[in-house]
C-alpha cells in the first residue's frame, strides 16, 4: 500500500514537469510562431525548386520583430500584450 502512494507522487511530478514544458513551449511559440511559420515555408519553397527568397526576408523580418518584443520589459501581467505585439509585428 505504501510502495503505491511513492508511485503516485512521482507520476504527480512527472505531470507538474510535462505542464511546465508545455507552457514554456507555448510562450515561446507566440513569441517566435511567425518566424518558424515563415522557415518551414522557406524550406517547403526551396525543396520544391522554388525560390524562397521572400519567405526567408518575411522570417528575418518576423524574427526581428519577435526579438524587439522580447527585449521590452514584460512580465506575467502584461504577457498577453507582449505576445499580441509579437504577433502583430508591433513595438
Amino acid at each position: 500500500m505504501f510502495k503505491s502512494k511513492i508511485r503516485g507522487q512521482g507520476m504527480t511530478e512527472y505531470i507538474i514537469i510535462v505542464a511546465l514544458i508545455a507552457v514554456s513551449a507555448i510562450g515561446v511559440y507566440s513569441f517566435f510562431g511567425q518566424t518558424i511559420r515563415n522557415q518551414v515555408a522557406g524550406l517547403s519553397s526551396e525543396m520544391s525548386g522554388k525560390d524562397a527568397t521572400d519567405q526567408i526576408k518575411a522570417a528575418g523580418a518576423s524574427a526581428s520583430a519577435a526579438a524587439k518584443v522580447a527585449d521590452a520589459k514584460y512580465n506575467l501581467g502584461n504577457y498577453n500584450e507582449a505576445a499580441n505585439k509579437s504577433a502583430t509585428g508591433t513595438k
